[in-house]
């Protein structure tokens, strides 16, 4: 595995090595041993995965303290476009975002850290999203920032996507008020 630093303070892009032959491919998705030589730490307690079609977008969500959760996020069909936005109080990245293509394709992951929105926007029909996280899912905690934000201006290549309730009534930025 390859260990890439992003723009953001403790969120990395992660490159598995792949073995391919006639038969397919092989890869580890995940390394105890790796992460800790790498300084992350997170006992990861919950997998999840999504099915969406392209043109749907799903974020910005994170949970706040005590339940907040580190994600090991990855593609297993498709294509998305994955953003991070840091909203830890602190950072010297507060407010700033990090977007990567994860895809069945490149078998990149994205480590999000706790103190991150997290939200993608799906590239193609039938895409299969897969995440690891660090806590369990817990609806009180949970909260959003509006996709389109223009305080975040984050590029996200499409004008009118798919989205849910929740995410078109997200908070502005400018609104927000961190517990990290």
């Amino acid at each position: 595995m390859k260990i890439i630093q992003t723009n953001l303070i403790g969120a990395v892009v992660i490159q598995p090595k792949i073995f391919e032959d006639a038969r397919g491919y092989f890869f580890e998705s995940y390394s105890k041993k790796l992460f800790f030589e790498n300084n992350i730490f997170d006992e990861f307690v919950q997998d999840n995965e999504s099915l969406s079609q392209k043109g749907v977008l799903r974020g910005l969500h994170f949970q706040n303290p005590p339940h907040a959760q580190a994600k090991l996020v990855r593609v297993i069909r498709g294509a998305v476009l994955d953003v991070a936005v840091d909203i830890r109080i602190k950072s010297p990245t507060y407010g700033k975002y990090f977007s990567v293509v994860l895809s069945s394709e490149n078998k990149t992951m994205f480590y999000i850290p706790e103190g991150f929105a997290h939200g993608f926007v799906v590239l193609e029909d039938n895409t299969v999203f897969s995440y690891k996280c660090s806590r369990t899912y817990n609806k009180k905690s949970e909260e959003g920032i509006l996709w389109n934000d223009v305080d975040l201006n984050i590029e996200w290549g499409i004008k009118n996507p798919i989205l849910s309730e929740k995410d078109k009534n997200a908070q502005k930025f400018k609104d927000f008020k961190s517990k990290f």
